[in-house]
């Protein structure tokens, strides 16, 4: 059948009340008008398209009952008998041309509005469709900026439109109009992400999996899954974000929320980092730390490193290895440094004989 155009205008099938389909349509176009939806306007523009293009055909009744038999197709297609113009198939309107079609019945009763402008039955038209107050000076306020035909001499009275005005919209800055705001965003969402210490010094691909509501062609809301891919760079510490726009969940009259996923490094058994460098602890036996000893690990990324001690070393001494650290991320080829800090194990007894050796060779001063 192709479109289902009761569907997408949010209206039983078979609806034929005009009221009912002008509040159905008022309601879907005012959610997806491109102005009112600047950060996911390709995805409006299309919407709003298929809102006035269901409004169109089920408004009229000779295209309403061609639909309801024949379907869409029934509809492009032509069918010869029906309702005396159907015989050269369905073409749709431009959905600006409608939606300015349908403010024409503005007239003389419109403020500073004339009816030569808009060649129509006053204000009743507006009114019914948008539910506003149209008396002296268009208190309830144009919810669309841009409408065709609206000349810039024929909206004297008129107030600021909320939309940016456009097509002849230029007279309409602020002179008493009530005019929508722009739809709010929802708050960003935040979620943990949890990166080893080797992932954070090499760098990696993560795939999130996320489910989040999104709204379909009728503006009711459904369940969705999505694989988000973030690409951990070098470097990254705790603390850091990575922001997915309008990821969240999707809901009527809101622009969708962010998705905020915020770094958290997991703890390493032999690495503590301390901002770009890597701290390693080594423990040592009392004559090592006097003598000189070597120290062999394994870097983050899995290569073996020898680094010898000649001098004597105190507890809690450091040695520094440079650039064996952690990878600068805003300065790509740079490592931060290595600190070898030393735990030195002293002996829990000595005996006499022990002792006076040590005093013989060890300084006293």
């Amino acid at each position: 059948m192709g479109k289902d155009y009761y569907s997408i205008l949010g209206v039983p099938k078979g609806t034929s009340d005009e009221a009912t389909l002008k509040k159905a349509y008022r309601k879907a176009a005012m959610q997806w008008h491109p102005d009112k939806n600047p950060d996911n306007r390709e995805v409006a523009e299309k919407r709003f398209k298929e809102v006035s293009e269901a409004y169109e055909v089920l408004s009229d009744p000779d295209k309403r009952q061609a639909y309801d038999q024949f379907g869409e197709e029934g509809l492009k297609g032509g069918m010869g008998g029906m309702g005396g113009g159907m015989g050269g198939g369905f073409h749709p309107r431009d959905a600006n041309d409608l939606f300015a079609e349908l403010f024409r019945n503005l007239g003389s009763n419109a403020g500073s509005f004339r009816s030569s402008s808009f060649g129509g039955r006053g204000s009743d038209g507006f009114a019914d469709l948008f539910g506003g107050g149209m008396g002296g000076g268009m208190g309830g306020g144009m919810p669309f900026g841009g409408m065709p035909g609206m000349g810039s001499g024929g909206m004297g009275g008129m107030g600021g439109m909320p939309f940016g005005g456009s097509n002849g919209f230029s007279g309409m800055n602020g002179h008493g109009c009530a005019g929508q705001r722009r739809p709010k965003k929802d708050a960003p969402h935040e979620m943990e992400l949890q990166c080893t210490l080797e992932e954070l010094y090499k760098g990696t691909t993560r795939r999130m999996k996320i489910s989040h509501k999104r709204l379909d062609a009728s503006g009711a809301q459904r369940q969705e899954q999505e694989i988000l891919e973030i690409n951990v760079r070098p470097g990254w510490k705790a603390g850091t974000k990575i922001t997915f726009q309008e990821k969240g969940d999707e809901n009527p009259g809101r622009i969708a929320s962010d998705i905020v996923f915020v770094l958290q490094e997991k703890p390493h058994p032999l690495f503590k980092r301390d901002g770009n460098d890597l701290i390693y602890t080594h423990r040592l036996p009392l004559a090592d730390a006097l003598c000189g000893s070597v120290v062999q690990l394994q870097t983050l990324d899995g290569r073996p490193l020898t680094v010898p001690v000649h001098d004597p070393v105190s507890p809690q001494q450091e040695k520094v290895v440079q650039g064996e650290g952690m990878p600068v991320t805003k300065h790509p080829g740079q490592r931060g440094n290595l600190r070898i800090r030393f735990d030195v194990l002293f002996p829990r007894q000595l005996n006499d004989g022990q002792k006076a050796m040590l005093r013989q060779v060890l300084p006293t001063h």
